[in-house]
């Protein structure tokens, strides 16, 4: 059996340097967690490639509308799965909490799947992709038949 205690730690690492990143406010630390060339697709659906995309678009987001905010995500909460020694998945839950709020709205959760790759002992995002967390209306119960 593969004992990857470190690569596990290390990933959970790398989601705590996310977080930080994000209460910083700092686009550049933010990018830097993705490869050159990732994918990112936020919860309403842009895609942006690249860290300088990733890089300006967060940047844009904490001068303006989410200044001030904190990304909470309980690692705890993420599942992972290696495909590969140097390739994995994670599928993590958080929400944006605004500066004026003291929890974050169940409206704001999230779960987003991230495809890392461990590249000259490091690891990193290459693709990530966020959606937003809803509960089913009456209508989606009844066409999909849950309760």
């Amino acid at each position: 059996m593969l004992d990857n205690r470190e690569d596990i730690q290390a990933i959970h690492e790398v989601f705590s340097a996310l977080s930080h990143a994000w209460q910083q406010g700092n686009g550049k630390a933010y990018s830097e967690i993705f490869t050159p060339d990732a994918d990112y697709v936020t919860f309403f659906g842009q895609h942006l490639k690249g860290r300088s995309e990733i890089d300006h678009a967060h940047q844009a987001l904490w001068n303006g509308p989410l200044r001030g905010s904190r990304l909470i995500a309980d690692s705890n909460d993420m599942r992972l799965r290696f495909i590969t020694p140097e390739l994995a998945i994670a599928h993590a839950t958080g929400a944006v909490m605004m500066r004026w709020q003291k929890k974050a709205p169940a409206s704001r959760d999230s779960i987003n799947t991230n495809v890392l790759v461990k590249q000259n002992g490091e690891w990193k995002i290459a693709a990530f992709h966020n959606c937003r967390i809803k509960k089913f209306n009456w209508l989606t119960r009844r066409l999909f038949k849950v309760e």
